[in-house]
């Protein structure tokens, strides 16, 4: 029998950061996962440590916008007509809470979190020897008409009261800071106070080794194994069956199946999305992630090439793939940068975990004493990795938590 005070479930960067607050804090941490560290969700996205996301990403309430989502006639979202009636019900929670008032409160009850998420990533990244995976070149969103420009600016507008930094520049100032773009746009809003990583995992495995040199264990094992005993609770790994006092479940997009035998029903939905690499030709480099905001698809300069992102996909977690948007979006991308080549033989996929409230899962078990939960971060997983660890670890050392826990609460959902 293996003994710790905590074990961690899931290696994805939540779960190696939750893990690092919690031996900084001087508890004895596994972490353990079905593979290894940074291979699921946090493997894949666009790299931006989001400063400037106050606002959740929310359910549209343009009845025009929503008759054109309906026959996929946008490529930032796209849903299998075979899957709809699983996700009908998540669907309709989420249009409840995108509602302004509702919107509103949970701006304000991630504000401290998204405030508070770069300074959390550096201190890590200093301690891990890993700043040079860092970019401070924000991030753009551009617009290819008035239209669409015009929302785009009421959207940088909304954020400026937090404290929020932006820039909005026409077509020259856009060529000017990324003279690569092949296309001439109507203009782009620079959001100016974001970093970026150009490898997301190689961040992963950074905190995972540095976790590791302070002597924290890592270890092969299916959460599915979980069980409470009368001290604790047990879980199956490689190495043999291991003991803790204390567990953390950081499962992302396979919560619910940790979740379902300790009685625990959650509204929890996956957003899939798909990326590819490619090398760029001769003086199409990037310097920082850009978002084509008309088109539904984000380009952002990584060690293995330009990434190629797409937008959502409303699907069964474990369907199987899709690449029709990802195709769609290599079209697009090609006109706006010059793509060599593509690196990967088939793209990736990864599934994000959403709420309906678009805010994480983070605290105690009402009913379970020692069983605790750091999921559900939706398209913020990176962004929100080493703050919520911070969060989750102050709450279970009984130091005062820094931000209000409350809105983050399980019960929320009984």
């Amino acid at each position: 029998m293996i003994n710790k005070d905590v074990a961690v479930l899931g290696a994805g960067i939540v779960g190696v950061a939750t893990a690092l607050h919690l031996q900084t804090r001087g508890r004895d941490v596994a972490l353990i996962d079905r593979r290894g560290a940074g291979e699921e969700t946090s493997f894949g996205n666009a790299g931006i440590i989001e400063r400037a996301t106050i606002y959740p990403y929310l359910f549209p309430r343009d009845w025009r916008k929503l008759a054109v989502y309906a026959v996929n006639g946008l490529n930032e979202a796209r849903y299998n007509w075979r899957d709809l009636p699983g996700f009908a019900p998540f669907l309709w929670r989420y249009f409840i809470e995108s509602a302004p008032r509702r919107a509103l409160d949970h701006a304000l009850s991630a504000r401290p979190l998204i405030e508070a998420c770069l300074d959390e990533h550096e201190k890590l990244m200093r301690d891990a020897g890993a700043d040079h995976l860092l970019r401070k070149t924000g991030w753009l969103k551009l617009f290819r008409n008035e239209a669409s420009f015009d929302e785009g600016r009421a959207a940088a507008e909304a954020i400026k009261p937090f404290g929020l930094n932006v820039a909005i520049l026409d077509a020259q100032d856009v060529r000017r800071a990324e003279p690569a773009l092949r296309e001439t746009v109507v203009g782009a809003v620079h959001y100016l106070d974001p970093a970026s990583v150009s490898d997301p995992q190689a961040l992963t495995l950074a905190y995972l080794r540095l976790f590791q040199e302070r002597g924290g264990r890592f270890a092969q094992g299916d959460a599915r194994s979980l069980q409470a005993d009368s001290d604790g609770y047990v879980v199956e790994t490689a190495e043999g069956v291991l003991h803790a006092r204390e567990v953390v479940l950081c499962l992302g997009p396979w919560s619910d199946l940790a979740l379902a035998p300790f009685g625990y029903k959650i509204p929890l939905a996956v957003k899939r999305g798909y990326h590819r690499h490619f090398r760029p030709e001769e003086g199409a480099s990037l310097s920082r992630p850009v978002l084509d905001a008309d088109r539904g698809y984000l380009l952002a300069p990584m060690a293995r090439g330009i990434r190629l992102t797409t937008g959502a996909e409303f699907a069964r977690r474990d369907a199987k793939p899709d690449y029709t948007q990802i195709e769609k979006s290599e079209i697009f991308a090609r006109q706006l940068v010059a793509l060599g080549p593509r690196v990967e033989d088939e793209p990736w996929m990864g599934r994000r975990p959403c709420l309906p409230d678009m805010l994480p899962v983070l605290g105690a078990a009402p009913r379970h004493k020692g069983l605790w939960f750091n999921f559900g971060h939706q398209h913020h997983g990176l962004t929100l990795a080493a703050v919520c660890g911070r969060l989750l670890a102050e709450m279970m050392t009984g130091e005062k938590p820094f931000a209000d826990p409350s809105p983050f609460s399980i019960e929320r959902f009984a």
